[in-house]
């Protein structure tokens, strides 16, 4: 695999990290660069262990891990953007709707949420002469930039959404988790189709 398709793969593992990362700079009180370079930070990590793990885990049981990945990202995130939407509904006033960062264990559990479609990656990269390493440091570099993006991204975008930022930021947890669950679904339903 050579650097440009490299590349272009690490950018599109991180998009789901940068919907989230919108959706959660939205429901905060301005985050500051600070914030927005820790969540970066946290879902660029994550991204880049996550097709390590899957990368070793793919030398041992491919077939297992694809078969299951999509359902744990689809409840994770289910749960997660749930849990904003119930928040959100609860109708507080702006002020005190908004907060000043996410806690740690929230954006872990996003993360690991969003980047398990690059542990399926790294079970896939397992099968080919790839050098691990050096896409999981691209992939983690491009989920970190676009992450810190999204959530300065979201700053803008929360004063304008109110006290609906938390709905609509669960919303999107929630459509990213049904659209990973789609492709996969909707890639085993073509696998099995005749023709």
């Amino acid at each position: 695999m050579n650097l440009s398709a490299t590349l272009i793969l690490a950018f599109g593992m991180s998009m789901d990290a940068f919907a989230a990362s919108v959706g959660k700079g939205a429901t905060l009180h301005k985050p500051a660069l600070r914030e927005a370079l820790r969540t970066g930070l946290i879902f660029g990590v994550i991204e880049a262990i996550t097709p390590l793990i899957g990368w070793g885990l793919g030398l041992l049981s491919s077939q297992y891990i694809m078969r299951w990945d999509h359902w744990v990202a689809f409840t994770l995130l289910a749960f997660l953007g749930g849990r904003m939407v119930l928040a959100g509904w609860k109708q507080q006033p702006l002020e005190t709707s908004l907060v000043g960062k996410h806690s740690l264990g929230v954006l872990i559990a996003t993360a690991i949420a969003t980047s398990l479609d690059a542990l399926a990656i790294g079970v896939g990269l397992a099968m080919l002469q790839v050098n691990i390493l050096h896409a999981a440091l691209l992939i983690g570099l491009a989920t970190l930039i676009m992450s810190t993006i999204g959530m300065l991204l979201g700053r803008f975008v929360g004063p304008c959404l109110g006290s609906k930022a938390e709905i609509i930021g669960g919303l999107i947890l929630i459509g990213i988790g049904c659209n990973i669950l789609y492709s996969h679904i909707g890639e085993a339903m073509l696998a099995h189709l005749p023709g």
